[in-house]
Formats: structure tokens, sequence, C-alpha cells
């Protein structure tokens, strides 16, 4: 019986040790997303520790606003990419293992970082530009120049897009079509600059095809010992 106990915790500890291995090999193949994940969780316990009038202040100051944009914009567009707007840190775990991991592991860290800044900066400027005119000819409070706008989700937007490449037929078409309506919808019913961004970003996550094909590596040698074909010839 005792023998037995053993044998099982022995198992259970290999089991456990070898379940460890497989995570932590899983973080090491996606740098870049664990790196940014654990930013994340720093800045977000940060932001619980604040007053919520402090905290309104305080996102505000590195959020992607007009106002912000025309003084210090390579600082917002970076910093507001460090930090939460609602939502809860472990939600944005899972979203980050299951898309942007993914997409880092398929395109290498360069490509994936490439997307995630183009979706980023570029939904970014096109929807704070749009709230722009709505400003100028009154369609919006002169007051939207200091929204709030800090967080992710646009760059996850376009890494969720760029992943339609590696979807196989005919599953693409399928995924592809619920990424539009998941983002596309909110456009038509909300229309709010926040819903142009992300549905921005998904346009230049599919723009982003060169980089799936660029990143396309042919399959690894296996390494082993080579046979030696003796020769027939005497």
């Amino acid at each position: 019986m005792r023998a037995t106990r053993v044998t099982r915790a022995t198992k259970a500890a290999r089991g456990a040790r070898t379940a460890t291995h497989a995570v932590l090999a899983y973080v090491r193949s996606a740098p870049g997303t664990y790196i940014w994940l654990a930013i994340l969780f720093v800045t977000t316990v940060a932001v619980h520790h604040m007053s919520p009038e402090f905290e309104k202040d305080f996102l505000r100051q590195r959020s992607t606003n007009i106002n912000e944009l025309s003084q210090h914009p390579v600082r917002v567009l970076i910093s507001s990419a460090l930090w939460i707007d609602g939502g809860t840190w472990l939600s944005y775990a899972v979203l980050y293992t299951v898309f942007h991991a993914t997409a880092e592991r398929r395109l290498g860290t360069a490509r994936w970082l490439a997307v995630v800044a183009g979706a980023h900066i570029i939904a970014t400027l096109i929807s704070e530009g749009v709230l722009a005119l709505a400003i100028h000819h009154g369609a919006a409070p002169p007051s939207s120049v200091n929204t709030l706008d800090v967080g992710v989700s646009y760059a996850l937007a376009g890494v969720v897009a760029v992943l339609t490449y590696w979807v196989p037929t005919p599953w693409r078409y399928a995924y592809l079509l619920v990424v539009l309506a998941v983002y596309g919808t909110p456009l038509i019913t909300g229309r709010t600059f926040t819903d142009l961004g992300h549905f921005t970003s998904v346009l230049i996550g599919l723009a982003c095809f060169p980089l799936t094909q660029s990143a396309v590596r042919p399959p690894p040698k296996k390494w082993g010992p080579r046979r030696i074909r003796k020769s027939r010839n005497p």
C-alpha cells in the first residue's frame, strides 16, 4: 500500500513538473506578449490603489485624446497601451494567451510587434481625427478633446484579425465573418469613435497579410544519425 502511494505521488510530481515546463516553454515562445502582460499586471494593481478622482485624472494624462495627442503624441501613444480601462487583468491574460501569444509565435516577435503597433497607432489617429472633425462640425461636444482613451483593445483587434490567415479553410471564412460581425456591429449601432477605432484595427490587421507570408518558414530539419548508403559496386 505504501509503495503504491509513493508511486502515485511520484507520478503526480512528474506530471506537475511536465506541466510547469510546458507552461514556461509556451511563455518563452512569446516573450513580447508576456512582458506586456506583466506590465499590465503592475499598472492594474497600481490603479486599484488610486482613489477614483486621482485615477481619472491620472489616466486622462496618459490618454490618446485630442488634447494629449496634440501636445505629447509619442508619450501618450506608448503610455496608453500600458493601462487597462475596464475589465479585469485575468480576462486580458486569457485573451493575450489565446490571441497575442499565438500571433507572436506564428509571426515572430518583430512582425507581431509591427501588427500591434500599426493597429494601435493608426487606429488611434484615425478615430481621434474623425472625432476632431465631429467636434469641428458640432456633431460632438468640445469637451470630447479631453475624453479618456486608454487601453489595449485596438492592438488586440488587429491581432485577432491577422490570425485569420492561419485558420484553415473553410473555417477561415467563418472566423472572418465572426470577427467582422463582432467589431462591425457596434460601429453600425453605436457609432462611437472607439467603435471606429476597433473596426479600423481589424482592417489594419487584415492588411498585414504580407507579414504573414514572410513569416512562413520551412519545417525544422530532424537531426539524427545519417544512414550511410553502401555502394553496390565491388
